[in-house]
This record gives structure tokens, C-alpha cells and sequence, in this order.
């Protein structure tokens, strides 16, 4: 994808063994190029939200395909794929569809793959808690659409982790894994937690799904697209796993409540690195 010192990638420049290449993201060919003598490719490319510059099809379709491409262009066996749960080419939302479609593309591709599909991701730089915060420092009462959607949020380390295991283990090739946390939590109570977190204590009244939609319709005509009618139309099916996390990853997933103090909290600040500590002592 295209990456340069003016945008989000621009922290990773710090990390020495870490090289950022900047490449159209559709263009096999740009891509076959950046990752020529590459032992494997892993697909995290996706939006939330559809653009007028690209579809959620441009983006998670095409950017997969060109993908797939560039890995039979080098010869590159491995490919490792993040999906999201409830990804259907059957889905109730463009975003799950196209989700969907991207996986049929790479369990067909013949490459020796592996999917992940994780709930919904936090950590401390997010843009789902985080968000949840800035909204109630503004809001005294917030209005929430899909109130009882549920979720069972995923450590973004959990899910690095789970990669990292997947490029050695052989075991992994051929297998989609769902990721999720221990614990789940409706929309609300997400939304109460991270505000609680923030320091802020916010009434939460839920909106019928008429003015749910009518709220989504508004906000994603404004800048940032708080909020789209496709989102709340994904939020149709519970983002929940029905299984363990997967062993062959470790098997016990960091809960939510214990990390997102070490970020979220008024009096935080210096929880960003706290992961690295604990690990590197």
C-alpha cells in the first residue's frame, strides 16, 4: 500500500530491521516488485468505511488479487490473509461480502495460505475504544445505534502474535482461525466501559433501529464517517466466536479490562509501551 514518512506508517520508520516501500496498492506488477525475494506475504489491507476513491471491492478484492499475484510472480509459497469474523460472500454488509470474496480468493488460490478472522481489534492506538472515549469527553449524553450488538474484542498483540506463530508453524497452512477475546461485550457496555475508562460517566440512550439508521445516514455523510448504514448492517450478526482461541496460538487471550487501563485512563499516558516492558523486562 502506499506508505510514506507523511503518513501513518511513519512511526515504523524507527524500527531498524523494518523497510517501508511505497507501491500502488491494486497494481500487481508495483507488487511483485516490492516483494521480490520475500519468503512470504502477509495481506493486512481494509477499510471500515468506502470511499469515492475506493469501494470496499477495490480495496479488500482487489488489493487480494493483486496480492495473490504478486506472490506467483516471485514464486512465493506463503501467505498469510486477515480476514474478519462473520467474512460471507453471503453477508448482511458490503464490508462482510467483500470480506468474503477475498477469502474465497485466497483458499482458492492454490498458495499455501492461512486465514485469520478476529472480532474486533483493540489496543492503544485504536479507532473503536479510542473513539468511544473521545466522544463521551464532548457528549454528555450519547445516542447509540445497535445498542445490544455484540462483540468479543481481540488484543492487536494476540492477533500480531498469531501471525508470527502462523510463518513457522506448517500446522496452520489450509486453516482459517477466528480470534476473539474472553469476554463479550454489547455495544453499549463497550461504549459505557471506555468512557467509564476516560474518566467520564455518560448516559448511553439506545436508539430504535429506524432513528439508528437516520443517525448513521447523517454521519456518513460527515467528515470522519463516524458511523455508516453499512456498519450497522454488519452489526446484524454478532461478532462473537463460538470456539476457543485456537491452541496451536497459545490458547489464552489477554482480556480487554486488563490492558486497556494501562492506555485509556486519565492519568495514562505512558501505557503505550507497557506490552514491550513486560515482555522485554
Amino acid at each position: 500500500m502506499r506508505c510514506s514518512s507523511n503518513t501513518v506508517a511513519k512511526p515504523l520508520f524507527l524500527l531498524p530491521r523494518v523497510q517501508i516501500l511505497e507501491v500502488v496498492e491494486r497494481d500487481a506488477a508495483a507488487l511483485a516488485a516490492a516483494i521480490r525475494g520475500a519468503d512470504a506475504v502477509i495481506n493486512l489491507v481494509g477499510v471500515l468505511h468506502e470511499s469515492k476513491r475506493a469501494s470496499f471491492t477495490d480495496i479488500h478484492v482487489g488489493v487480494t488479487e493483486a496480492a495473490i499475484e504478486a506472490c506467483r510472480r516471485n514464486g512465493i509459497r506463503r501467505l498469510i490473509h486477515m480476514s474478519a469474523l462473520n467474512a460471507d460472500p453471503g453477508g448482511p454488509s458490503a464490508y462482510l461480502r467483500s470480506k468474503g470474496e477475498a477469502e474465497a480468493l485466497v483458499v482458492s488460490s492454490g498458495l499455501d495460505w492461512t486465514v485469520f478472522q478476529p472480532s474486533v481489534i483493540f489496543g492503544p492506538e485504536d479507532k473503536f475504544l479510542n473513539l468511544f472515549a473521545r466522544l463521551a469527553r464532548f457528549l454528555p449524553v450519547i445516542k447509540l445505534a445497535a445498542a445490544k450488538a455484540r462483540f468479543q474484542p481481540v488484543y492487536v498483540g494476540d492477533v500480531a502474535d498469531a501471525m508470527v506463530v502462523a510463518l513457522d508453524e506448517a500446522s496452520t497452512i489450509g486453516h482459517r482461525y477466528p480470534l476473539c477475546g474472553p469476554t463479550v461485550f454489547t455495544l453499549r457496555e463497550l461504549v459505557a466501559y471506555a468512557a467509564g475508562q476516560a474518566g467520564y460517566k455518560r448516559l448511553i440512550v439506545e436508539l430504535p433501529e429506524s432513528l439508528g439508521y437516520a443517525q448513521a445516514w447523517v454521519f456518513e455523510h460527515l467528515p470522519g464517517k463516524l458511523l455508516t448504514r453499512d456498519n450497522l448492517l454488519s452489526m446484524r450478526v454478532d461478532s462473537v466466536c463460538n470456539c476457543p482461541f485456537p491452541a496451536v496460538f497459545g490458547g489464552r487471550p489477554r482480556a480487554m479490562e486488563d490492558l486497556v487501563p494501562t492506555y485509556l485512563a486519565p492519568a495514562g499516558g505512558t501505557g503505550t509501551f507497557s506490552d514491550y516492558r513486560q515482555r522485554h523486562r
